[in-house]
């Protein structure tokens, strides 16, 4: 049985793996709390001070569209 010779440097990536992770992470957890604000009640809306509508509004955006809301 031969032992393959495997180089213990890693492969480099086309992209810079660093610096997209974080991105990634913050879109994911855009989507995931977006979705949750978009289940809430009424009274954990007006607990929380945020209409139904504005609720809505920011569900409904990207899930890369991070910054605050465009007015």
């Amino acid at each position: 049985m031969a032992i393959l010779n495997i180089p213990t440097r890693s492969i480099p990536l086309p992209w810079p793996s660093r610096p997209v992770l974080p991105g990634l992470r913050a879109m994911l957890r855009a989507a995931i709390t977006r979705r949750q604000l978009a289940e809430m009640d009424e009274r954990m809306l007006s607990d929380i001070g945020i209409s139904r509508v504005d609720a809505l509004r920011e569900a409904d955006r990207l899930p890369w569209d991070i910054g605050p809301p465009r007015v």
